[in-house]
């Protein structure tokens, strides 16, 4: 059995606890597997992945094992496996660009990114290190509002014929024209924006479509999030929050029965507390009506480790686009997307998400079928869900 051989873009806590995981997961059996959403999909369990190939910018980080980057500051996601034995790869510095807000710099003694003092890589650089490394698919954690940053690694997977997993709101999987270069090179892609295995977002779009489908009248919403990491952190700079509040509010709104007015609805990060580490707490507030036009209001609170419920749900997108590869199909992997990324260019909900997931795995689906890939986008507009009309940023 081949392994599958993955690079990962930014090594913070997200990639820290996917790597904890793929070793956690070593040593245990099918009946021992909790905590995974799928044990096996297709041939491939959570011990066949392989990180070939690591990219950050820290000057922590780079040039270090990548065994002992996933715990170097300014990660701070929970430890569940220390005894990290089998990555000898080496963490190689990227490229900045707009990878870092302006006011990260404020915080350089505590969790702040801080640039590498080793020259920053070029495109061919990276294509080079993708392809010496036999790198088959690769998983972009950058940081929210790194655009640039997030289209220049994209063309370079595209030149090294790598599949992509866009963990993070720039969109690409839901953009025509990047869906299109991908499509034209046959080469699987994954995205856009992950949902959390039981985070705010999937929560949020439950209770949503439960209003709907029980016959209660959503009247306004709000989801407010904290967190001590540094993607909160980074978040501060709210010029960098424009795709992910889409991202997140569309979300959302693509479960209502019918779409609520801007001023009705916010969703979007709220502040940064230092002592709450990887530690994300949701507040989740919903006012509707009921039968006879009675009012009812709902409100939760979700006490979660970020990192860890993000890992939870990559560990099964990586091995579906390793599925996509076997089959030689490529563009954007449809049912995958709408199942594992908060923004992709077809929204269903989460149980027609789930069922046509099963059945990609399953191989029942053809992801590049032209048939079947109109026959979502028609079932999606009639419904309001396509979130490809969204002008590229």
């Amino acid at each position: 059995m081949s392994s599958i051989k993955i690079g990962i873009i930014g090594i913070g806590n997200c990639a820290s606890s996917l790597i904890q995981g793929i070793e956690y997961y070593k040593s245990k059996s099918s009946e021992e597997s909790i905590g995974l959403m799928h044990w096996r999909i297709g041939s491939f369990t959570p011990r066949d992945i392989e990180v070939v190939c690591a990219f950050d910018i820290d000057k922590r980080k780079v040039g270090k094992n990548l065994s002992e980057a996933i715990f170097t500051e300014p990660n701070c996601t929970e430890q569940f496996c220390k005894n990290i034995s089998n990555h000898n790869v080496k963490v190689e510095m990227g490229r900045i660009l707009d990878g870092i807000a302006d006011h990260m710099n404020q915080y350089e003694d505590k969790f702040a990114f801080i640039p590498s003092d080793e020259p920053e890589a070029h495109q061919s650089e990276i294509v080079d290190i993708l392809e010496k490394s036999n790198c088959e698919i690769l998983l972009n954690y950058l940081p929210v509002g790194s655009k640039n940053a997030v289209k220049f690694y994209t063309q370079c997977a595209l030149e090294a014929n790598v599949a992509l997993i866009n963990c993070m709101p720039v969109f690409i999987a839901s953009d025509p024209i990047w869906v299109r270069k991908f499509e034209q090179r046959n080469i699987p892609i994954v995205g856009d924006d992950i949902k959390s295995q039981l985070g705010a977002t999937i929560v949020h779009r439950v209770l949503t479509n439960l209003f709907k489908e029980r016959g209660v009248t959503l009247d306004r919403t709000y989801q407010l999030n904290t967190g001590g990491n540094t993607d909160f952190l980074n978040m501060l700079d709210r010029t960098r929050l424009k795709t992910k509040k889409i991202s997140k509010t569309e979300a959302v709104q693509s479960q209502t029965s019918i779409r609520l007015k801007n001023e009705n609805i916010h969703i979007g990060p709220s502040d940064w507390v230092p002592w709450q580490k990887d530690n994300k707490i949701c507040f989740i507030r919903m006012e509707g009506r009921i039968f006879g036009d009675i009012p009812i209001d709902l409100e939760l609170r979700l006490s979660v480790e970020d990192s860890a419920n993000s890992a939870g749900v990559v560990i099964d997108a990586i091995r579906c686009v390793k599925l996509a590869l076997e089959k030689d199909q490529g563009g954007v992997l449809y049912s995958p997307s709408a199942f594992f990324m908060k923004h992709p260019p077809i929204q269903f909900t989460d149980e027609e998400a789930y069922h046509l997931t099963e059945e990609f795995i399953q191989g029942n689906i053809k992801e590049g079928d032209p048939e079947k890939i109109q026959e979502y986008i028609q079932k999606s507009q009639k419904l309001g869900r396509s979130n490809q009309n969204i002008n590229p940023l």
